[in-house]
């Protein structure tokens, strides 16, 4: 799937469907789970998403930002200058090898593309796997009125029952439900669940 995604940032233009000024709803979900400048942060799908901006100007330490599109990530790495306390991963979510654990996994519209029950089995295990004992989670998908494809892809739509159900034995500290505007004006209905691995 990375020549599909390369695509998608070919003119170096960041303002897609998905494209926020400020993850506010992230940052906040994270607060709630624990987060402080300390917490080892891992964002599957970061792209070039604004969030690891955010997280460095909230002064966090140690952020990972994992995607299968090289263009992608280095459009988040140039506009912020390299800093050391971000780590650039290029690969397939689902092809991909934890080399460390981390204390919390985040995730913005990663989930959903998933419509294969294996391939959703096979993120479970990656994130259980990629957390430390205990490790939190802010995960958001399409809600179940959301759309039903994005970028020319089917998704899996979640109401927050469906992602709990999902990810097995975890507590559940919050679940909101957030209406993305994208820069062309449509309204994406999202499903966010936060919480903790038992």
């Amino acid at each position: 799937m990375g020549p599909y995604w390369d695509d998608r940032y070919a003119d170096g233009d960041t303002h897609l469907s998905w494209y926020q000024e400020h993850a506010r709803t992230s940052v906040e979900l994270m607060d709630a789970v624990g987060r402080t400048p300390d917490t080892s942060v891992l964002d599957v799908g970061g792209g070039a998403s604004t969030l690891v901006d955010d997280l460095l100007a909230g002064g966090q330490r140690d952020v990972t930002v994992l995607d299968v599109s090289a263009p992608a990530l280095a459009i988040a790495s140039r506009r912020l200058g390299a800093p050391a306390e971000v780590t650039w991963m290029v690969a397939d979510l689902l092809a991909w090898e934890p080399p460390r654990c981390w204390d919390l996994w985040h995730d913005r519209a990663v989930l959903h593309f998933l419509v294969d029950a294996q391939d959703r089995d096979t993120y479970v295990r990656l994130l259980r796997r990629a957390l430390r004992p205990g490790g939190a989670f802010v995960i958001g998908t399409f809600a179940a009125d959301g759309p039903t494809h994005c970028s020319g892809l089917p998704v899996q739509r979640y109401a927050a029952e469906d992602l709990a159900e999902l990810l097995g034995d975890v507590t559940v500290v919050e679940r909101r439900r957030e209406v993305h505007h994208t820069p062309g004006g449509a309204a994406q209905p999202f499903t966010w669940l936060a919480g903790a691995l038992r």
